[in-house]
């Protein structure tokens, strides 16, 4: 799989995901059949650009833990996703080291398959 069906595949899979739900970048790459490329699901997300972001939910992807990604100092991604998650009725909460958390138990979308 290139660059460009890698990208197309995972935001195929992203569109998937119903509103009021997240699954982790990692559960993306394992739908999409590259179970180890979790960061590059990341990636992928980032070049994420004009039209792009309005047809593909990329606010509802988290780490595996449930944390919200910081995209680095001086950036409002985080924020943003925070924003957007909310406006569909998820629960974002703040933890104990500040960090913006999505309880997955309560909003995980973790499918075999789709």
């Amino acid at each position: 799989m290139d660059s460009a069906e890698f990208h197309a595949a995972v935001y195929e899979m992203v569109r998937q995901i119903p509103a009021q739900r997240v699954t982790s970048y990692g559960h993306i790459a394992k739908l999409i059949g590259m179970p180890r490329h979790s960061r590059h699901v990341g990636q992928a997300l980032k070049f994420l650009s004009g039209d792009g972001i309005e047809t593909v939910p990329w606010h509802r992807v988290v780490s595996a833990s449930g944390a919200i990604s910081s995209r680095g100092p001086g950036t409002d991604g985080a924020q943003r996703q925070r924003e957007e998650l909310e406006a569909e009725g998820v629960e974002v909460v703040i933890g104990r080291t500040g960090e913006m958390r999505v309880d997955l138990r309560t909003w995980g979308w973790f499918p075999a398959s789709v």
